[in-house]
């Protein structure tokens, strides 16, 4: 049982809560790093709801989650894997969606700007998230996580445990001149998710040997019925699956996950100076909602996920101008994910997105009940944020080069 203390990290209100005090901060002035221009944040929505029209001309927008990444050349490939197997049951397809959708964001971080995937079956090259995600279904599919040479699409805790960087050079198809950011931790990070699982049964093999699918077994007893709370899944991911991330920031033993400090957040207890991100696990809570309703769980709000605290939604904001670098040659250097400029970065974004949600929904005649923030990311302000990257910089750098250990972003 975690402390309160602890426990009130792990939530997406820490995330939000405290994205927005290191907003009032900049409408302050107070930040260090950067400049805010809220008078360029109408601009920024026209933006992005021009992208939504265009991209979806229907309004009928998707979540932002991994399954929009399994398309290539407008084929929607887990469909078509999934429709060609025989389910025993929702339940057993909930859980290899689970198993695939855990594995494939865990690996979804920046691949960085040069590598590439070549996809066997289409003869398709792609790159950066969507590469990363074919590369992983294809693993998936082709059975590397499966402990069951008959049964291919599952990933079982004992694979992932033993999952090097090798395996993940041979999936991924690096080489020194196709090389991937945060190759070793990426694949440290899925060893971890096999321990994670081998070291929770009641949770991860309620129904099955343990691997990542058994979360989905956890989450219908929870909800026992009823619809489940976005908030509640990714309370979920962020206790069962918290041991997995690499030695961070920790309270009372426990492993903070995507939580950093700063000055600006102040608190007069054990929390002073922490502010939450839990960007890969809000992106995989995201991605879980398709697979739970699938199975026959339906969840209820999901505006209370926030936005994800990454660079395509960041870059948005930095190349419209809606916040700007106090000193502009630090877009030319390096930062580390823990640095200051980093986190106000990040936590800016995540105010940012709440701030721009309501004026998208103005501009396209919707409400929040029909267009959640989910689809304001899908549409919308991951898209832009891209294509103002690819607009100001060879290939679609970001604004801010992040050093990053292939686990952040």
């Amino acid at each position: 049982m975690l402390g309160a203390t602890v426990d009130s990290l792990l939530t997406a209100h820490a995330v939000r809560e405290r994205a927005h005090e290191m907003l009032a901060k900049a409408e302050q002035g107070g930040l260090a790093n950067f400049t805010l221009h809220l008078d360029k944040l109408d601009h920024a929505a026209a933006f992005v709801a021009q992208v939504i029209r265009e991209n979806y001309p229907s309004l009928q927008v998707p979540l932002h989650a991994r399954w929009r990444h399994f398309r290539l050349a407008g084929a929607d490939l887990w469909p078509q894997i999934a429709a060609a197997r025989r389910w025993n049951d929702p339940a057993s397809q909930a859980r290899a969606a689970f198993d695939l959708a855990i594995v494939s964001v865990l690996l979804d971080a920046g691949a960085g700007p040069q590598w590439r995937y070549r996809d066997g079956v289409t003869g398709l090259q792609v790159a950066r998230s969507e590469g990363l995600a074919i590369a992983s279904l294809r693993m998936f599919e082709a059975g590397y996580f499966s402990g069951d040479p008959a049964d291919p699409l599952r990933a079982d805790a004992n694979e992932l445990a033993a999952f090097t960087a090798g395996d993940l050079a041979r999936g991924f198809q690096v080489s020194e001149s196709n090389p991937l950011t945060g190759l070793d931790g990426r694949a440290a990070l899925i060893a971890r998710l096999g321990s994670a699982l081998l070291d929770n049964p009641a949770v991860f093999a309620m129904k099955d040997e343990a691997r990542p699918g058994g979360l989905f077994d956890h989450l219908a007893s929870v909800a026992d019925g009823m619809p489940l709370p976005a908030p509640e899944v990714l309370r979920a991911v962020l206790h069962h699956l918290g041991p997995i991330w690499p030695g961070r920031i920790a309270l009372d033993g426990v492993s903070l996950g995507d939580t950093w400090r700063h000055p600006a957040i102040v608190r007069d207890d054990e929390t002073n100076g922490l502010i939450p991100f839990h960007k890969l696990s809000q992106w995989l809570t995201y991605s879980l909602v398709e697979p739970l309703e699938d199975g026959g769980v339906p969840v209820s709000d999901l505006d209370g996920l926030t936005g994800l605290a990454e660079y395509r939604n960041g870059g948005l904001f930095l190349d419209a101008g809606v916040i700007a670098l106090r000193d502009p040659a630090a877009a030319g250097q390096g930062h580390e994910v823990w640095s200051e400029l980093v986190v106000e970065w990040r936590a800016l974004t995540v105010a940012l997105l709440d701030s721009v949600a309501p004026l998208v929904r103005q501009k396209l005649s919707l409400d929040a009940a029909d267009f959640p923030l989910g689809a304001v990311l899908e549409g919308g302000t991951w898209a832009a944020g891209r294509r103002l990257a690819n607009a100001k910089r060879p290939g679609g750098a970001p604004p801010i080069h992040v050093i990053s250990d292939g686990t952040v972003f």
